[in-house]
């Protein structure tokens, strides 16, 4: 029986991390995870998965650290999800976004390409975001041929860590592939981002603040289709290339939010939660839209699976389910 391949996912114990080890493993992949274990990544983000995994805890940027992985485990892919990615935490303090996605993917591309030499058939996958792109007016979707032009210290820290994914194919002849997706929901997304925010306010009875009127509109895809088209790419994506990853399911900020009232109101009949909702200052440099082109996705057969009517029901519904989790999220203290 042939073992299964090794590979390492860096920030497996976050949102998107954890569905991405449980998707390799659905794959045959026996997984290391690697996480540092901050406010977003816990190790009850893996309990719930079956199969071969292990978590390491360190930090993506301890050269030594993550060298030593790599000799002590037979690590034939990468798969690095690490990242600081809270876009409010980068405009208060901005040092953090450089040390993980910046320096942290510098050490990592540094310990693949020292222990796989010249064997391009390991690959090292970067997960970034539609970020890295700026912002769109109401009309036309980013393609891969649009300019980088991040406007916020956490899309600076991505596109540069793109740019050094890029810059080791380009110079030392990497196996790379590099990932882009919109914005994702689901379960055990930390509930300081939008969509776990206004569940979980709504729920404790306090304010849903919304940045400006909430004009602004996103491209919103289930992290279970995003973990699919992860692997997707990583086994079948081209080695220098960059995959869309993307619903086409767009909504205004303002209207998602109003969606969720009615929703719970639905689940928790009794309460107006449209009335706990809170217009507050814009947020410095606050993009208006994002949407990609996914053609490139299409190539490689993926394709979202989860409607955003369906998907959004049922990640309300694993919060109303998962008090515990949310309580210990919104008042941890360190591991």
């Amino acid at each position: 029986m042939t073992e299964p391949t090794t590979i390492l996912i860096t920030g497996g114990a976050g949102f998107i991390g954890s569905a991405l080890v449980a998707e390799a493993i659905k794959r045959n992949y026996r997984v290391v995870v690697l996480d540092k274990l901050t406010y977003a990544g816990h190790r009850a983000n893996l309990e719930w998965i079956e199969g071969d995994h292990s978590l390491v805890i360190g930090d993506v940027a301890d050269a030594t650290r993550v060298a030593g992985l790599f000799k002590k485990y037979p690590i034939a892919g990468v798969i690095h999800a690490a990242a600081e990615s809270h876009v409010d935490n980068s405009i208060s303090g901005s040092a953090p976004f450089m040390h993980a996605n910046i320096i942290g993917t510098h050490v990592l591309l540094e310990a693949a390409r020292n222990a796989w030499g010249a064997d391009t058939t390991k690959r090292f996958l970067q997960v970034s975001t539609d970020e890295v792109y700026g912002t769109l007016s109401d009309e036309g979707e980013f393609m891969l041929s649009t300019p980088l032009a991040p406007n916020s210290p956490y899309a600076a820290s991505k596109a540069g860590a793109d740019m050094l994914v890029r810059a080791w194919h380009k110079t030392y002849g990497m196996n790379t592939v590099i990932t882009r997706c919109c914005n994702n929901y689901g379960p055990r997304q930390h509930p300081e981002k939008l969509i776990p925010r206004m569940i979980t306010n709504a729920l404790a009875d306090e304010k849903l603040p919304v940045y400006g009127q909430g004009q602004q509109r996103r491209e919103w895809i289930h992290v279970e289709d995003h973990a699919r088209g992860v692997m997707d790419a990583f086994e079948r994506g081209r080695a220098g290339q960059v995959y869309h990853l993307g619903s086409g399911e767009e909504r205004r900020n303002i209207t998602l939010v109003q969606s969720l009232c009615e929703q719970l109101a639905r689940k928790k009949p009794g309460a107006d939660y449209h009335k706990l909702i809170t217009f507050v200052e814009d947020r410095l440099g606050h993009d208006y839209r994002y949407a990609l082109d996914i053609s490139s996705a299409a190539a490689l057969g993926f394709g979202a699976q989860v409607p955003f009517g369906q998907g959004m029901i049922s990640t309300i519904d694993w919060y109303l389910a998962n008090d515990a989790w949310v309580n210990t999220m919104k008042h941890w203290k360190g591991m």
